[in-house]
């Protein structure tokens, strides 16, 4: 028997703001991290120019660390 561990995932815009690195590029919201039922449609975030985006459905403001 094979036991799987699985991380709960994080609910969906349960934070004002993500801090991100490049691994997680392309970004999009809500992450792959995130529970999904409860959230908005997945939409991608250009953050490589500025550093920071805000996501236009939930107002999450994701900062990349790099």
């Amino acid at each position: 028997m094979v036991n799987i561990i699985m991380e709960p995932k994080q609910t969906a815009n349960a934070e004002k703001c993500y801090q991100v690195t490049r691994k997680d590029l392309p970004l999009h919201c809500p992450m792959d991290s995130m529970t999904l039922w409860n959230s908005h449609p997945r939409v991608y975030l250009p953050i490589e120019d500025k550093g920071t985006v805000r996501c236009p459905y939930c107002g999450a403001l994701y900062e990349l660390k790099d």
